[in-house]
């Protein structure tokens, strides 16, 4: 396998979508989208792509997935890390996170669903720890949230 990593551009927003659709379809389905596919797809090449920082993974010169980080103050936000469903278990996730990761030193913040146990696990095998237990009444989903830090980490 040929992992290629590399800054997202617009032109790869509909296979950034592409993923996100299709890997919130198989591994998410007990949180129904909050908003249709094309203001989904919309929302991807408008403001996620141009306002964040986006990284894409490519295989074989195909996006099969994506992380988008982005910085609040004195915290790291890692927004979104999504992988295409049949490229699950190639180790793609975990070289996405750590490039996502490199040098970071300050904080790191992170959102999952509670029922999400596969990224539970993930995260917390990173250092990812739970901070805060949610509802769900506060994200567009309303399904129960965990919010997720890793602390500062030495330079």
């Amino acid at each position: 396998m040929s992992l290629f990593l590399r800054a997202a551009t617009l032109a790869d927003a509909p296979a950034v979508a592409d993923v996100y659709l299709s890997s919130r379809a198989t591994f998410l389905a007990y949180a129904p989208l909050a908003h249709s596919e094309a203001d989904i797809r919309l929302w991807i090449e408008s403001k996620l792509i141009p306002d964040a920082s986006v990284t894409v993974a490519q295989v074989g010169g195909e996006v099969v997935g994506f992380v988008a980080t982005a910085i609040d103050g004195p915290l790291l936000w890692l927004d979104q890390l999504y992988v295409r469903p049949d490229s699950v278990g190639l180790g793609l996730g975990s070289k996405l996170l750590e490039h996502a990761l490199a040098g970071v030193t300050q904080p790191v913040r992170l959102y999952t669903f509670q029922a999400n146990a596969g990224a539970r696990r993930f995260y917390e095998r990173y250092g990812f720890k739970p901070v805060e237990f949610s509802d769900g009444q506060s994200n567009e989903e309303k399904c129960p949230d965990v919010l997720y830090e890793r602390a500062e980490h030495p330079a």
